[in-house]
């Protein structure tokens, strides 16, 4: 199991427990942490936009992941450590992530 340290949008903190392979975006959906998660994982909704703390070892954002957390910015706070947890799979090296749930646009 690999556990990820979530903040919710109202600053409470919890633990969940996923498998290596998983998008972080089911795993907070089906904990019931305000993750929506509307397109599927298709990278086109942004209701899974998430910041993952610093020094977090993730793949690069793709250009769609990229090209979409850019529109959001006119709505939305995006950060540099912002990410579409849809596109966040999970590994083992990513036990004891740090995710804060951004807010809803």
């Amino acid at each position: 199991m690999i556990t990820i340290n979530v903040t919710t949008r109202d600053g409470d903190r919890q633990q969940i427990d996923g498998v290596e392979g998983t998008a972080l975006m089911e795993m907070l959906r089906d904990a019931g942490l305000g993750i929506d998660g509307t397109c599927g994982g298709m990278c086109s909704c942004g209701s899974c936009h998430v910041y993952i703390a610093n020094g977090a070892s993730l793949a690069e954002q793709s250009e769609d992941e990229h090209d979409m957390l850019e529109g959001m910015a006119e709505i939305v706070e995006v950060r540099p450590s912002s990410r579409l947890s849809c596109q966040v799979m999970l590994k083992p090296e990513m036990d004891g992530l740090e995710v804060e749930v951004a807010p809803q646009f």
